[in-house]
C-alpha cells in the first residue's frame, strides 16, 4: 500500500444505520483476534443499533447502483444494495467476501455526498473477509467503486478507530450534499468473548480523486 500512516481521527459517534451487521461476532476464526490490528469474528452479530434517514442525493445526475469496489490490497468485493433492519441495525451479506451498500447513499455518478459500505471482518466458517483488509489501509491508498457503466477512484485520507455502542451524531458520514467521498466499515480488535465479541469499529474514508469515468476508460 502507498503513501503514510493514516491520521488517526478521534472516536466518534454515526447517526446512520451503523449499527452494521459487519462482523463484529462471538466466535473468532484463527488467532488473529489476539492482534493489535487482526481481524477475526464470526459475522452474525452485529454492532449497536442506531438510527437511519435515508440520505437525499444531492444534485446526482444519471447515478448508478454501485456493484463493486477494487480494494487497495487488489481484491474485487461485489456489492448489495442494503436497507437498515427494524432493530436500526444496517444489514450487510452474509457472505464475508461481498459488502453492503447502503441504498440511502450516494450512488456513483452523484456529484456529492457519501457511499456507505459495510462488511463483515471475517466469519468462523468463512475466514478472512474481504474488508478485514481495511485494518492496514494507509493514506493514499486507492478505491475504485464502479457501476454498471462508470468507475470512479477514490483516496483514503482517513482511517478511525471508534468504539463499539451507540453510534450517534456523525452526519459526516452519511451528508448527501458534501464533498464526494466512500465510507467503508467493518469491525476491528480487541475481540472479547465475553462482552459479544470486537469491541471497536474500523471507519475508512476516502474521497474522490475526479469525475467518474466510462469502463474501459471512455468518457
Amino acid at each position: 500500500m502507498s503513501g503514510g500512516r493514516l491520521r488517526r481521527a478521534a472516536p466518534a459517534l454515526l447517526v446512520v444505520g451503523l449499527g452494521v451487521a459487519a462482523g463484529c461476532g462471538t466466535t473468532p476464526s484463527g488467532d488473529a483476534a489476539t492482534a493489535s490490528s487482526g481481524p477475526t469474528a464470526d459475522g452474525t452479530v452485529a454492532p449497536r443499533a442506531v438510527e437511519a434517514t435515508p440520505a437525499r442525493r444531492a444534485g446526482a445526475q444519471r447515478p448508478e447502483v454501485p456493484q463493486q469496489l477494487l480494494l487497495p490490497a487488489g481484491d474485487a468485493v461485489q456489492l448489495a444494495a442494503v436497507d437498515t433492519r427494524s432493530d436500526g441495525l444496517l444489514e450487510v451479506p452474509d457472505d464475508v467476501r461481498r459488502a453492503g451498500w447502503w441504498r440511502g447513499g450516494a450512488r456513483v455518478g452523484d456529484p456529492f455526498g457519501v457511499t456507505l459500505l459495510a462488511g463483515h471482518v471475517d466469519s468462523a466458517t468463512q475466514g478472512l473477509g474481504a474488508f478485514a483488509s481495511l485494518l492496514e489501509v494507509e493514506a493514499g491508498d486507492h478505491f475504485v467503486l464502479s457501476s454498471a457503466t462508470l468507475q470512479q477512484t477514490f483516496v483514503a485520507t482517513s482511517r478511525e478507530l471508534v468504539e463499539q455502542g451507540p453510534l450517534t451524531g456523525r452526519t459526516d458520514l452519511t451528508d448527501p450534499a458534501g464533498e464526494r467521498r466512500i465510507v467503508l466499515v467493518t469491525c476491528a480488535p480487541p475481540y472479547d468473548a465475553s462482552r459479544g465479541g470486537y469491541q471497536r469499529l474500523a471507519v475508512v474514508t476516502a474521497t474522490s480523486l475526479g469525475a467518474p469515468v466510462r469502463r474501459g476508460g471512455a468518457r
